[in-house]
């Protein structure tokens, strides 16, 4: 059965960009007469509101979107989550960091790092590996990294890294994709795992929900597609299923920008309060995205 899911973080109001992504998973899920999930990912706990959680459900609601079976909540999966780093941890794939963003911010721009034009990855500037071969006190505050480079070396060469794309990535990419092994050292480097404040990071907690949900489809914006060869890493080191993958056109304003949740001029919410319909709030979120609209 075809299983979609929408995974919002409750750390602010859904906008136009929002309502296109789950519409998209919505109607997919219901056009193959299968479940649609809804996930809150909720474990940045500084950001998170009671509200903005009331407020996903009321949008999405009012939108015409119903989920099957309870939400699931990341904030209650923590347990889950920690045995995955675990696993990782005692394979030696992963190692402490005690750099703060300055410090990797510095480390990028030092001479002896070679990396004044370090490439930019899907969590910002590549880490350039400054504790990969430290020795970092567990009593002082660290991030968990995982090492590409190592974890890649686990994967046996007969074994090649693909996903499916049935929709698109930013340049059109699409179909069956391999993951490019030499790409992933320099342009992803050694991703975050867990925070130094102890909160696991996006990139093991979707996988490991994507996979405990029984998630098939994962349908998202294109912005994310560059994550999707760690995701695919981090499924066969932990031995989880491979979704398939739909990555569609951002939903971006009249200046050709992204939306995010400081537009709230765009929130779902302000649409609703104006009077427009739920089919008319689809249609701009089409138009955003520029594509045709949707049908119900």
């Amino acid at each position: 059965m075809i299983t979609e899911r929408f995974a919002p973080s409750p750390t602010g109001p859904l906008h136009l960009g929002h309502a296109y992504s789950a519409w998209t998973a919505w109607q997919a899920a219901k056009e193959n007469g299968g479940r649609f999930l809804l996930r809150m990912e909720d474990l940045d706990r500084s950001r998170v509101r009671p509200e903005f959680y009331r407020g996903i459900e009321e949008d999405l609601t009012w939108l015409g979107l119903t989920w099957d079976g309870p939400v699931l909540n990341q904030s209650d999966r923590v347990a889950a989550y920690q045995a995955a780093l675990q696993h990782l941890n005692k394979a030696g794939l992963t190692y402490r960091c005690g750099c703060t963003r300055r410090d990797v911010a510095q480390a990028i721009s030092a001479p002896q790092e070679g990396s004044s034009g370090a490439g930019h990855g899907p969590d910002g500037p590549v880490y350039p590996g400054t504790c990969r071969n430290k020795n970092i006190d567990r009593d002082a505050p660290y991030a968990t990294r995982l090492n590409i480079a190592a974890a890649l070396r686990a994967v046996p060469s007969t074994d090649p890294m693909v996903f499916n794309e049935i929709g698109a990535g930013p340049d059109g990419q699409t179909g069956a994709i391999a993951v490019n092994a030499a790409q992933m050292i320099t342009e992803v480097g050694d991703v975050v795992l867990s925070r130094r404040d102890g909160a696991i990071a996006y990139h093991l907690a979707v996988v490991v929900d994507d996979a405990k949900q029984g998630v098939t489809h994962v349908t998202r914006g294109c912005d994310l597609f560059a994550a999707t060869p760690i995701h695919r890493l981090l499924q066969k080191l932990l031995d989880l299923p491979v979704p398939i993958y739909r990555h569609h056109p951002l939903v971006r304003d009249d200046n050709g920008r992204r939306l995010a949740k400081r537009d709230d001029a765009r929130a779902i919410a302000a649409y609703r309060e104006a009077g427009l319909s739920a089919e008319q709030v689809i249609e701009h979120a089409c138009a955003g995205a520029e594509i045709a609209p949707l049908t119900r």
